[in-house]
């Protein structure tokens, strides 16, 4: 059984029932059943559905937002801008999908060689309850354009969340098994990864979740994609406008209540602006308003749990056992729900594994650059590589930043955020493979060549 607790009261919202041994099998049939009707059809009839899909996102905003907001606690607004992102990357692949999807030729000594993108089957997804609606979506609308259909395994926290995203695909009048949600726990999925109807993974989440699903995956010799932690650098440099980069440095931080994999983290600032830009960081933090998610006026929500705030509460508590210092916030207010002041952490010792640590909350870790070198040297000393954000007018900066930094992605002056034009994803230990853009749409297809003699 699944609880959906609601983070701003603590109330139980709703119940879900797990599945059985036989309903999994029922919908792994379907999905297989399904299929085989579904990669057949052109890729203009996928774009007509993702169009449909998209079509059903737009009339039900309101519902799917409401749903989210309530079982992980991101501000109403934030729920609501959210499910236009994903209206807008079904979009988005149904007008340029068929085009990625086209045979490319190419002559050759002995002929003509052809390339095609071939749907390979079900697809498994392992998805977090961060961004419930478009960490699904960035796997499934490029997954679904390319032929292939999708199991969903879904955070435990967000099976309502879960169940729409079924309804808003099942509406579209696809066919039977496109994409299911499959109500199951963890202890599951080596058995799915294991059953021959799926032929690949893909799973966003924790280094612990990442290594668990690559070994089961490598055992059965499926093609998986990984999107892990981050702890993503924010680097500002002298020539940077300040007041912009404190501004998207409290964004990045409280967006979302702290809860995203690529949104900056550690605050590396340049020590000639150090003083100043903490002095204006702090000032804004200390202003962030918490408070009820439905209200437009509350800048930042609850975290998603007790569990996830208490988390949180324990990596401050070890900060200050190696000598940081809590500058700000970190405070668990009184009253009901899962909420936590937004903060920033000073002083932390230089080379100590705390810093390796992502903190998925409303905290910041600042620290101080001697120079550009040591701003590249400070960011990359992580075992993470997912994002990154400069801020700098510097031409030759921004070029050493491009090539120099050990992430899978880097924000020139703006806070690096997902988009369906761009591939994302990481390297190091935050994953491998890459969702969205030209290469989402490769990583679950058989590329086939095919060989014509003149």
């Amino acid at each position: 059984m699944f609880k959906s607790i609601n983070p701003t009261t603590g109330q139980n919202i709703a119940t879900y029932p797990e599945l059985s041994p036989p309903e999994i099998e029922r919908k792994l049939d379907t999905a297989a059943t399904g299929f085989q009707e579904w990669r057949r059809t052109s890729p203009a009839a996928r774009a007509q559905l993702l169009s449909r899909i998209a079509d059903n996102f737009e009339r039900n905003k309101d519902r799917l937002a409401a749903m989210a907001t309530a079982e992980m606690g991101k501000t109403l607004k934030s729920s609501l801008a959210e499910v236009e992102k994903c209206i807008h990357a079904f979009r988005y692949y149904a007008k340029v999908g068929p085009e990625m999807l086209a045979p490319t030729r190419t002559n050759f000594a002995q002929g003509i060689a052809e390339t095609y993108w071939l749907p390979q089957g079900v697809v498994l997804a392992i998805m977090p309850w961060n961004f419930p609606y478009w960490q699904v979506v960035r796997f499934m609308a490029p997954t679904l354009m390319a032929g292939n259909v999708g199991l969903l395994k879904h955070a435990s926290l967000v099976q309502g969340t879960a169940n729409l995203l079924e309804e808003m695909v099942h509406d579209a009048d696809g066919p039977a098994g496109l994409f299911q949600n499959l109500a199951v726990k963890s202890n599951a999925v080596a058995d799915l990864i294991a059953d021959p109807r799926i032929v690949a993974v893909t799973l966003t989440g924790s280094e612990g979740a990442g290594m668990a699903v690559a070994e089961q995956a490598g055992r059965n010799l499926k093609k998986i994609v990984l999107e892990l932690g981050g702890s993503d650098p924010f680097i500002v440099m002298p020539s940077a406008d300040l007041d912009q980069a404190v501004r998207a440095a409290v964004t990045a931080r409280i967006q979302n209540t702290g809860q995203s994999c690529i949104c900056g983290k550690r605050m590396i600032v340049h020590a000639a602006i150090y003083d100043n830009f903490l002095e204006r960081f702090a000032a804004a933090m200390r202003a962030v308003k918490a408070g009820d998610p439905l209200d437009p006026k509350t800048d930042m929500g609850p975290l998603s749990s007790v569990g996830q705030r208490d988390t949180v509460l324990r990596q401050l508590a070890e900060a200050r056992d190696i000598g940081a210092k809590l500058l700000c916030g970190g405070e668990q207010p009184d009253g009901p729900g899962a909420y936590l002041t937004a903060g920033i952490l000073t002083d932390i010792p230089v080379g100590n594994a705390f810093t390796a640590q992502e903190i998925f909350g409303p905290i910041a870790m600042m620290f101080r650059a001697a120079d550009l070198d040591d701003a590249i040297r400070i960011a990359n000393d992580v075992p993470f590589g997912l994002g990154s954000s400069v801020w700098t007018q510097e031409v030759q900066e921004q070029a050493r930043f491009v090539t120099d930094l050990q992430t899978g992605m880097t924000a020139v002056n703006q806070i690096l955020a997902s988009t369906p034009e761009a591939p994302f994803g990481g390297v190091k230990r935050s994953g491998h493979g890459r969702e969205l853009g030209h290469y989402g749409m490769q990583e679950f297809v058989n590329v086939k060549s095919v060989l014509y003699a003149r």
